[in-house]
C-alpha cells in the first residue's frame, strides 16, 4: 500500500485533507472508507508500521452481536429487538448523568444489530458462520445481566475478513489519490482555530520492521502537521498500558500481575490530547477485562495472553481451591467472576476439568488461534470434532505453561501448588469436591445448579454439537487425564471514552459538540463515551467500531 511521501520524514511535513483520521484500526478504516465513498479526501495517521493496519480487529475472533437473524432462526432461536434491548440495559445498568448519550447509542445500536447490520455486511462480502454461539449467559434472573438467547455470530474468516472490505475501499482511495495512509505518524495534539478543531500535529517515527502486533520503537525523526476540515479520533483504548489500567481500576484493587490481550500500542496516550482540546473523557473506571487469560506459548507482544472461551462444564476454583458461587460458571458472567476472584486477594483462579471437556468445550479467542475459521477451511473445521485432532487447544495443553495434567485428583493438586509456588490447594478438599460433583452426575438428576445449566445448554443445537460435553464424571478414567488450567487476568477493552452524540461528534463538558471533532470505536467507548455501561454482552466491540465509525465518516463528510 502506498504511504505518505518521504519528505515528511526529513523535516516539518505539512499534509492537507478534508478529513483526518487518527488510528488505522477497524473504526478508523470504516470512517475513512465512508468519507472517501462520500467524495472526500482523507488522510489516515497511525503510529505503527503498515504491518499492523487493522489494529486489534485483525487479531479478533470476529464475533458480532446480531439480533433475530436467519442463523438464529435456523437454530430455533426466537429473538427480537425488544428482548435484546432489555438484556442490554439490564447488563449496562446505566446510573450516571453522563450516561444519557451512551443509552441513546445503546438503543440505536441494538436496532442496528436487529436491522441493517447483517444485510450491510453481506453487501460488503462479509459471511457469517452458521452456528451462533452463546456468550455471557448471565444467570441472575430475567431482569439480570446476560444474553437470554445466543447472539454471538462469528465472521466467516474471523477478524481479518471483517477488516478486509473497509481496507479494500481505503486502498481504492489510495490508488485514486484521494486517501493517504501515513504510518509511523504518532499524533501528539489537536490544532484548534477559532474554537474549531482544524488538524493534528505530532512526530514522524523512525521506520520499523516490526511485524503485526510487535512493539515498535518510539524514536522520532521529524515533526508533521495535518490540516483538515474535521478530525476523527479512533485511537482505541488502554489495554496495553498496564500502568494506566491500574490507575483507572475501580476500587484500586487491580491484580499485581496481568496479561495483555492487546498489543503494547493500545496505550491510550492520545486521549488526554483530545481532552485538552475540549473533549469530555468519561467513565474511565469502566473496563472489560477477562479472568480466563492464559500465557501465549508463542508470544507476539509483551505479556501476550490468550482468552479461553469456555463451555459450562469445568469446575471454576479461586486460588485457594474454593468453587466460585453460582451463577459464576464458565461463560456466564465475566465481570462478576473477575470481581469475585479479586475479592480473594489473589489475581488468578483455576479451571479443573478433564481431557474430554477440554477438547469439546474450550476454544481460544483470536484469529490466529482459529486457523480453520480464519482460513475459511471447512475440512480443518470439521476436524475439530474428531477425537485426537491437532487443534490449537491441544497444542496449548501440551505446551502452555498454565496447563497441568494428572491421573488423579491428588496428583493434580500437587501440580497446581507447584505451578503456583504455594500450598493453597488442599488435595483432600479438592478430591471431596470432585467426588461430590461426580455423585451429582451419577444421580441422573441432582441439585447442582451447574449441572442444570449444562443440561439446559445442551438443548441448544450449537452447544450440543460443538460446545458442551455430555455430563459425565470428572474422575472417569475414560475421559482423562484430569486437567487444571491456571487463569490470569487478561486486559482487553475500555468501556468508557470520549463522550459523543449519535453523529459521533465529540462533546465538551458543557454537553455541546466540539466543532470539527469526532471519535469512534473504543476511543469513544464504542459510542457515547460508554455504550456498554458496566458490562458487555460480547460480540459488541467490533460492531461498535462499525456503527460508530460509519456515523463519524458520514457526518464528517456531510459537513466538510
Amino acid at each position: 500500500m502506498p504511504t505518505e511521501d518521504s519528505d515528511a520524514h526529513h523535516g516539518h511535513g505539512s499534509i492537507s485533507a478534508d478529513i483526518a483520521v487518527v488510528g488505522a484500526g477497524l473504526a478508523g478504516l470504516v470512517a475513512a472508507a465512508t468519507a472517501y465513498a462520500a467524495g472526500k479526501s482523507v488522510v489516515v495517521l497511525d503510529q505503527e508500521p503498515e504491518a499492523s493496519v487493522g489494529g486489534q480487529a485483525h487479531w479478533s475472533f470476529g464475533g458480532l452481536f446480531m439480533v433475530d437473524t436467519p442463523e438464529q432462526r435456523r437454530l430455533g432461536v426466537r429473538d427480537s429487538a425488544d428482548l435484546a434491548l432489555s438484556d442490554w440495559l439490564a447488563s449496562a445498568a446505566f446510573d450516571r448523568p453522563a450516561d444519557v448519550q451512551a443509552r441513546a447509542w445503546a438503543e440505536a445500536y441494538v436496532h442496528f444489530a436487529a436491522g441493517e447490520k447483517r444485510s450491510w455486511l453481506k453487501s460488503l462480502g462479509v459471511g457469517i458462520f452458521p452456528l451462533v454461539q452463546w456468550a455471557e449467559r448471565g444467570g441472575y434472573g430475567p431482569q439480570g445481566h446476560g444474553n437470554t438467547v445466543p447472539r454471538f455470530h462469528v465472521t466467516w474468516g474471523t477478524g481479518p475478513a471483517l477488516v478486509e472490505p473497509f481496507l479494500a475501499k481505503v486502498q481504492e482511495g489510495v490508488a485514486a489519490g484521494r486517501v493517504r495512509m501515513c504510518f509511523r505518524h504518532k499524533a501528539g495534539s489537536l490544532t484548534t482555530t477559532a474554537g474549531k478543531v482544524t488538524g493534528v500535529s505530532g512526530q514522524v517515527l523512525e521506520p520499523s520492521t516490526a511485524v503485526r502486533g510487535q512493539a515498535s520503537s518510539r524514536v522520532a525523526v521529524a515533526d508533521f502537521e495535518v490540516n483538515a476540515g474535521a478530525v476523527v479520533v479512533t485511537t482505541g483504548g488502554i489495554g496495553g498500558n498496564h500502568a494506566l489500567v491500574r490507575r483507572q481500576w475501580p476500587g484500586g484493587n487491580a491484580p499485581a500481575e496481568m496479561l495483555s490481550g492487546v498489543p503494547a500500542s493500545v496505550d491510550g496516550e492520545f486521549l488526554p490530547a483530545v481532552a485538552a482540546a475540549g473533549g469530555s473523557l468519561i467513565n474511565g473506571d469502566r473496563m472489560w477485562h477477562y479472568p480466563e487469560g492464559i500465557h501465549n506459548y508463542d508470544p507476539v507482544w509483551p505479556k501476550h495472553g490468550i482468552r479461553i472461551l469456555p463451555g459450562p462444564s469445568a469446575l471454576w476454583l479461586d486460588a485457594t481451591g474454593s468453587q466460585l458461587p453460582a451463577p459464576l460458571f464458565p461463560g456466564f458472567d465475566s465481570l462478576g467472576a473477575l470481581r469475585h476472584i479479586l475479592s480473594t486477594n489473589h489475581g488468578y483462579s483455576w479451571f479443573v476439568l478433564n481431557r474430554t471437556i477440554a477438547l469439546k468445550e474450550l476454544a481460544l479467542s483470536g484469529s490466529e488461534q482459529n486457523p480453520d475459521l480464519t482460513g475459511k477451511d471447512v475440512r480443518l473445521l470439521a476436524s475439530r470434532l474428531k477425537p485426537g485432532s491437532d487443534s490449537p487447544i491441544q497444542r496449548f495443553i501440551e505446551r502452555g505453561e498454565d496447563f497441568i495434567q494428572a491421573a488423579s485428583v491428588r496428583k493434580l493438586a500437587a501440580g497446581m501448588n507447584h505451578l503456583a509456588e504455594n500450598q493453597l490447594i488442599d488435595a483432600g478438599s479438592l478430591e471431596a469436591l470432585v467426588q461430590a460433583r461426580d455423585r451429582q452426575v451419577s444421580s441422573g438428576l441432582g441439585k447442582d445448579p451447574q449441572l442444570a445449566a449444562i443440561r439446559s445448554a445442551r438443548r441448544f443445537a450449537t452447544d450440543k454439537l460443538m460446545r458442551v460435553a455430555p455430563p459425565h464424571r470428572l474422575s472417569d478414567p475414560a475421559h482423562g487425564p484430569l486437567i487444571a488450567i491456571r487463569l490470569s487476568v487478561l486486559t482487553r477493552k475500555s468501556l468508557g471514552g470520549l463522550q459523543t452524540d449519535l453523529r459521533s461528534r465529540v462533546l465538551g463538558g458543557d454537553g455541546k459538540a466540539v466543532p470539527g471533532l469526532y471519535a469512534a470505536g473504543e476511543a469513544a467507548g464504542f459510542g457515547g463515551g460508554g455504550i456498554h455501561g458496566y458490562r458487555a454482552l460480547e460480540g459488541t466491540f467490533l460492531g461498535g467500531c462499525l456503527f460508530s465509525g460509519r456515523a463519524a465518516g458520514r457526518d464528517a463528510a456531510a459537513r466538510v
